[in-house]
């Protein structure tokens, strides 16, 4: 099937397929993996011009209402913490779609681009996989302890069948929003960050998002997990909502950059066909991630992540120097 608007000559069950599979193994971090679909479309589908950023955003429109749906009802969504993220990432956005249309219009510039972001994003993963920082080991130490026991009751009381998870009462639940700091409860533990931070971090990954074509949740999930110290129980919904909000907006910036002639005459209208097949497959992928999300230790999660945003990111960096 051909796609006139990006280029692409591609059979439509790919599109799908591919985005299931990789929103069944972001999702559970919170992420929408708008982050490896993007090199995916460069790589594989060669679809490079600055386009298939909005076309990526289009993609998490319709594919994270599945796993945000999953998040809401089990109550896993820090809502203070999303709309602080919502509230630095939209004119973030506008800024970077901007950015990316006057100066990273080339193909191999932007490869580059995107290498060096997943390679940051890969650092903070690994530092926390590994430990580096004690006070986020020691806390998230606590919350490997309490879900080991929570599966080893759960399997004592299913003895007939495979039981593992967190308890129905690992909710979150607000304690205090200020200026200064915002406080929620999960699982008996008590979690808080600066107001500020949070804003600053935001506007910062939300002009990075909109150079990427990204909502954001890549860049702010191990953020919050690896700086913060926050469970990423906790972080997984609020990233993914700020990601689907800012991604709506992302659109629409890039069409009101095409209409007021700021693009220069650069293909900036993204392709809404091959983006919601991409959406359709992440659609089932980010519920199928958060349903599962709950059953799988928060290591697991962050290691599958790890390995596959340092693979694309240094093999992104070396064709920049290389070809």
């Amino acid at each position: 099937m051909y796609f006139p608007v990006s280029g692409v000559d591609v059979l439509p069950i790919i599109p799908p397929i591919v985005a299931l599979f990789i929103s069944s193994l972001t999702a559970s971090a919170g992420v929408s993996g708008a982050f490896l679909l993007l090199p995916f479309q460069m790589s594989v589908l060669h679809y490079t011009s600055p386009s298939v950023s909005p076309t990526n955003l289009i993609y998490n429109i319709v594919a994270i209402p599945g796993g945000l749906y999953r998040f809401i009802k089990e109550g896993r969504m820090a809502w203070p913490l999303t709309w602080s993220v919502v509230a630095g990432t939209l004119p973030g956005v506008f800024f970077g779609a901007w950015i990316r249309i006057r100066y990273l219009p080339d193909a191999k510039t932007f490869k580059l681009f995107v290498g060096l972001v997943l390679l940051y994003l890969g650092y903070r993963l690994l530092s926390e996989v590994m430990g580096w920082n004690k006070k986020v080991k020691a806390r998230n130490k606590l919350m490997q302890d309490k879900f080991a026991e929570q599966v080893a009751k759960l399997k004592e009381e299913n003895s007939s069948r495979i039981a593992a998870g967190l308890p129905a009462e690992a909710v979150v639940k607000t304690k205090s929003i200020s200026w200064k700091r915002i406080e929620y409860e999960f699982w008996g533990e008590t979690y808080s960050f600066g107001t500020l931070s949070i804003l600053v971090l935001s506007l910062a990954v939300g002009l990075i998002g909109g150079i990427y074509g990204i909502g954001g949740g890549a860049i702010i999930a191990p953020f919050c997990v690896a700086v913060l110290g926050l469970p990423i129980y906790t972080v997984a919904g609020a990233a993914m909502a700020g990601t689907f909000i800012t991604s709506i907006a992302g659109v629409g910036y890039y069409y009101i950059l095409a209409a007021s002639g700021l693009a220069g005459g650069v293909a900036v209208t993204p392709d809404w066909k091959l983006g919601i097949l991409f959406g359709v497959g992440g659609l089932l992928g980010t519920y199928v991630g958060a349903r599962v999300q709950k059953f799988l230790p928060d290591k697991v999660i962050k290691v599958i992540l790890t390995v596959l945003i340092l693979f694309v990111s240094l093999n992104y960096i070396s064709q920049y120097f290389i070809n």
